[in-house]
């Protein structure tokens, strides 16, 4: 659905959606399409985006016959230009269209999602609960629990790692961090495995999956006691392997997720010769994060010195970030503030 400033005004039945959030325009124009075509629709959006629509789904009340009409003609008059589907869901579908369209019509519409097209063994563990899909793998060889855990998204093979013991879990987590890419003799072994249960095919090509990366994006999903042993574990067995994974973890730009607090708690302990540094290199979000956050004379006199600088080396950049990211993991062991991401809130 487009903005509320691009939709044509003059037609009462538009104006009616004037409060109507995009995500419940959408949710609406599904609901009065009919379950064969809804399906076609979902099936082209990934997990997270069906829930979320899902979610918009089950919570729709007092819709107005206005409101639908208006839907519909935002629809009508933006397929006259260009319009693209194509997104992800998560695990909680069932429920949520269970509740939305009742028990019968749900059933219907989920298997169409789950076994039509292209949906694969592996694709359809995205719609599963955690809970289930450990006790898929649990049995497995170590290396095809790695797989699968790599392949999907980090916040669900967080909770499927949750259900393991931890020396399990150790063993999953630095097969993760060791995957490059994947035979497809792997993937159709594993297929074979889902085979009576989903809809299975393999590819004929090596598929890049897993890596440090994936194994820290992971991690930062995961309860953060959970993530605190695990991280704890990692670096016995390998210290390079455990600060690569801190590394990716948390990077620079995250930073712009902290509230203002600490951000300012941060600007304590940060030279003004690093921090210059360290923004030049910075998006924007970032460098407005900091600056909004000092004092209108420290900020004037901060922008001045960034611009009277010159160019600076990337390598130096990336050494001065580094640096900050060290006083933000210090204050963060310190219990002064939160980096948040690893499975919790951030509080301070």
């Amino acid at each position: 659905m487009t903005e509320q400033a691009k939709l044509p005004g003059n037609n009462p039945k538009v104006k009616a959606l004037d409060k109507v959030k995009k995500l419940d325009r959408a949710a609406i124009l599904l609901m009065t399409l009919g379950e064969q075509d809804a399906a076609e629709v979902l099936k082209h959006m990934g997990p997270k985006e069906v829930q979320r629509v899902g979610t918009a789904m089950s919570t729709l009340n007092e819709v107005t016959q206005e409101q639908v009409e208006g839907v519909v003609q935002v629809f009508l008059d933006e397929l006259s230009g260009k319009t693209s589907l194509g997104v992800g869901s998560d695990e909680y579908i069932r429920n949520m269209l269970t509740q939305a369209l009742g028990a019968d019509k749900a059933s219907g519409l989920i298997d169409r999602i789950l076994l039509g097209g292209n949906t694969t063994g592996l694709d359809t563990l995205k719609w599963m609960e955690p809970r289930a899909v450990a006790d898929i793998i649990r049995h497995e060889h170590p290396q095809i629990q790695a797989i699968v855990i790599a392949y999907l998204e980090p916040d669900q093979s967080a909770e499927i790692l949750s259900n393991f013991q931890e020396k399990v879990r150790l063993d999953i987590i630095m097969r993760v961090a060791a995957l490059d890419t994947v035979q497809p003799a792997a993937l159709s072994e594993l297929n074979a495995i889902l085979e009576r249960q989903f809809s299975a095919t393999a590819g004929s090509q090596q598929q890049s999956l897993g890596g440090v990366k994936t194994a820290a994006e992971i991690m930062n999903f995961l309860e953060s006691t959970i993530e605190a042993d695990l991280m704890e574990n990692i670096r016995e067995q390998d210290e390079p392997l455990a600060d690569e994974i801190a590394d990716l973890m948390f990077v620079f730009d995250n930073l712009a997720s902290l509230d203002d607090r600490s951000i300012q708690m941060m600007l304590r302990d940060i030279p003004q010769d690093q921090l210059k540094v360290a923004l030049r290199g910075a998006d924007s979000d970032i460098s407005e994060k900091f600056l909004g956050n000092m004092s209108k004379r420290a900020s004037e006199l901060l922008r001045d010195d960034m611009e009277a600088m010159g160019p600076v080396r990337l390598s130096e950049v990336e050494v001065a970030q580094k640096e900050i990211l060290a006083i933000a993991r210090r204050l963060a062991d310190e219990g002064k503030i939160a980096l948040g991401g690893a499975g919790g809130e951030a509080m301070v």
